[in-house]
């Protein structure tokens, strides 16, 4: 078993977690600027991204660039990994690749807790990310625990690149929050992903 096979049911019996689904719950985050950079970027790649309609395309025309902008946001002080084996507990069926990962720590060779965001692509369907994005999350948790970065939540987003869904865990509550994010609006999907860095930075 691994991250991908995940049911919603199962993680959440499997981990005994608690679900609480609302909408809005990123609603109020304050939006971040977005550079003239990733301005250009996402006026080139999203048409192309969506035409070509599949998951890689998305990734690295799309999501990457979010993503560096994020890191450059917090002066390259923050790790950003694509595409990574993350194993914490095969056993369990913490296992397998994540699409992309952020971690509060500078490492970039390998990586290091404190782990903080975790991005999971498709290529259209959201809602079949979510158990694969709350496993991953529940490796996080577990894995920055175990090296002592026992930060207080761990963030999850599931996206198609064009429309964004973000997730909390903090301690055994599993927030999804049901509203969608479109690139339209880029300022509020740069504001969710930075607050959730932002706030956790004193634990690093």
């Amino acid at each position: 078993m691994a991250y991908s096979d995940f049911k919603l049911s199962e993680i959440i019996e499997d981990f005994d977690l608690t679900v609480r689904e609302a909408s809005g719950l990123f609603a109020n985050t304050l939006e971040q600027e977005c550079s003239e950079l990733l301005s250009i970027i996402l006026q080139e790649n999203v048409d192309l991204a969506v035409a070509i309609s599949s998951e890689k395309a998305r990734s690295e025309m799309i999501i990457s660039p979010i993503l560096l902008e994020i890191r450059r946001k917090f002066n390259y002080q923050i790790s950003l990994f694509s595409g990574i084996d993350f194993t914490v507990d095969s056993q369990r069926g913490l296992n397998g690749f994540c699409d992309f990962i952020l971690s509060l720590s500078t490492e970039q060779l390998f990586v290091r807790s404190p782990i903080i965001v975790l991005v999971e692509s498709k290529n259209e369907n959201l809602r079949s990310g979510l158990a694969q994005c709350i496993a991953e999350m529940v490796a996080a948790q577990i894995f920055n625990e175990k090296n002592g970065n026992a930060i207080k939540a761990v963030y999850g987003a599931v996206t198609i690149g064009t429309i964004w869904q973000f997730l909390k865990l903090e301690g055994n509550v599993i927030s999804i929050d049901l509203s969608e994010y479109y690139i339209k609006d880029i300022k509020k999907i740069l504001g969710i992903l930075y607050s959730a860095i932002a706030q956790n930075q004193s634990y690093n």
